[in-house]
C-alpha cells in the first residue's frame, strides 16, 4: 500500500484545483479517476470552449439550502484569481455575453494548463482507478482496481449525477454517507423541461425555433434565449429556471421589455390592412406567430377585435405552462442538492466530524446558475480545500 498526504478522487475542475493547491504546499498528493483521462467535462463545456468562469460571480446566483455557505470560497477565490491563471498560460480568451468568459479555442488548453499545474507541483495523477472500498482509522485508506492507498486527508470530488454518458456517478454522494455525512434533496439543474399534451403538440411542432424571452418562476425570472423542443423546451432562459422549478407553472413573457398590447392595438391603427400573422412576425419567429394568431392568422388587424388583441397580448406577455418533468440527469448540465453545508466548514471545506475529509465542487450542495458560475465555485472550494488538506 502506498501512502500520501492527500488523495483527491475524481480529476475534474474541483479535483485538479484542490491538488494544484495542495501539492503546492508540498503536500504528497495522490489525485484518482475511474475515467480514462482527466477534465472530461471541461473538454465538452461551452460548446468546447469553456466557459471558465463569470466575472460577474456573486453569492445571490447560487443556489443552497444555506445560501451564505458559499460566500466565504467565493470571497476568497475569485474570478480574477482564475483568469490570472489563464492569462500567465498566454491562453486567450473574451466575454461573450452577461460575463461569461471563453476560451477563444478548445477547452483543451484549460486541461492542458491544469495538468502542467499538477506536474509542477508534483501531483501523482492516475487515471482508469475504479475505488472499491473506502475506510478511515488513524488515516484513510483507499482500495482500487490497482491496489491501495492510504492518506491522512481524503478529498471527494468525484461530482453530481448529472451527464451519466461523462461517467458522472452517485460516489461522493455514496461516500459521504459512508462517512455519515447528510445529504439534502438531490434533483437535475440546469435541465431542459418537458411536457405532455396538449402544449407538447405546440412545442413539438415548433421545435428548433428560439427567441428572446423572460422566464420566471415565482419570483425568480432570467432573461435570455429560450428554445423549442420536441419534448418541450430548453435554451438559457428554460435551464436556467429549471433549477428552481419543482413543479407548476413556468410563465414565458415572449415579447419582454415590449408592452404587447400597445403594439398589436398600434399597429391595428397604423396598418389596419396587414394580417395578424404577419404582425406578429415582426416581432416573434415565423412559425411561432402563426400558431399564436391560430384561425385569425391570416384576418386583417381592422377586422380583429380590440378584446381579442388584448387576450393575445396577455398570452404573450404571461404565457403559463406546466411542465410535466424534466430530461432528467442525461440533459442536466449539474446536480442541484449534494452533501449537506451544515456539515461541512464553508472555509475549508472539511468535514466538521470527520477529521481530514472534505468535499468541494458538484457534490456540495452549492449550485450556480448557468454562465461559469459552476466552474467558479469548483475553483474556489478546491482551492480552499487544497490551502488547508
Amino acid at each position: 500500500m502506498t501512502d500520501f498526504d492527500v488523495v483527491i478522487l475524481g480529476a475534474g475542475a474541483a479535483g485538479l484545483m484542490c491538488a494544484i493547491t495542495a501539492g503546492q504546499r508540498g503536500r504528497r498528493v495522490l489525485l484518482l479517476d475511474h475515467a480514462p483521462k482527466v477534465g472530461s467535462k471541461i473538454l465538452i463545456s461551452g460548446g468546447g470552449r469553456c466557459n471558465f468562469t463569470n466575472v460577474e460571480t456573486r453569492a445571490d446566483r447560487f443556489l443552497s439550502a444555506n445560501p451564505h455557505f458559499c460566500k466565504s470560497a467565493l470571497g476568497r477565490y475569485k474570478p480574477a484569481d482564475f483568469i490570472a491563471l489563464v492569462q500567465r498560460h498566454g491562453i486567450p480568451f473574451h466575454e461573450k455575453t452577461l460575463g461569461q468568459l471563453f476560451c477563444d479555442g478548445s477547452a483543451r488548453a484549460i486541461v492542458a494548463m491544469l495538468e502542467a499545474e499538477c506536474a509542477a507541483a508534483h501531483v501523482d495523477v492516475r487515471v482508469g482507478h475504479r475505488v472499491t472500498d473506502l475506510s478511515r482509522a488513524d488515516r484513510f485508506r483507499i482500495e482500487t482496481d490497482h491496489g491501495a492507498f492510504s492518506a491522512e486527508s481524503l478529498v471527494l470530488a468525484t461530482g453530481g449525477l448529472s451527464i451519466p454518458k461523462m461517467g458522472a456517478t452517485g460516489f461522493a454522494h455514496d461516500a459521504a454517507r459512508r462517512f455519515d455525512l447528510r445529504l439534502t434533496d438531490i434533483r437535475p439543474g440546469l435541465v431542459p423541461l418537458t411536457f405532455d399534451d396538449p402544449p407538447l403538440a405546440m412545442m413539438a411542432g415548433l421545435a428548433g425555433v428560439s427567441l428572446d424571452t423572460e422566464a420566471s418562476v415565482g419570483r425568480t425570472r432570467f432573461r435570455e434565449a429560450s428554445l423549442f423542443t420536441h419534448r418541450g423546451l430548453s435554451g438559457p432562459a428554460i435551464l436556467q429556471v429549471s433549477s428552481y422549478w419543482r413543479e407548476g407553472p413556468v410563465v414565458l413573457n415572449l415579447l419582454p421589455g415590449q408592452n404587447a398590447a400597445a403594439l398589436l392595438l398600434d399597429r391595428k391603427r397604423a396598418r389596419p390592412r396587414a394580417t395578424l400573422r404577419g404582425i406578429l412576425a415582426e416581432a416573434l419567429p415565423q412559425r411561432l406567430a402563426a400558431v399564436l394568431a391560430g384561425e385569425q392568422a391570416e384576418a386583417r388587424m381592422a377586422d380583429t377585435p380590440d378584446r381579442a388583441l388584448r387576450s393575445l397580448a396577455e398570452r404573450l406577455g404571461r404565457w403559463s405552462v406546466t411542465p410535466s418533468g424534466t430530461e432528467g440527469y442525461a440533459k442536466a448540465e449539474v446536480t442541484c442538492g449534494g452533501v449537506d453545508t451544515a456539515g461541512l466548514s464553508s472555509r475549508t471545506m472539511a468535514a466538521n466530524d470527520v477529521p481530514g475529509l472534505f468535499v468541494i465542487g458538484e457534490a456540495v450542495d452549492v449550485t450556480g446558475w448557468l454562465g461559469g458560475y459552476n466552474f467558479q465555485w469548483a475553483w474556489a472550494s478546491g482551492w480552499c480545500a487544497g490551502g488547508v488538506a
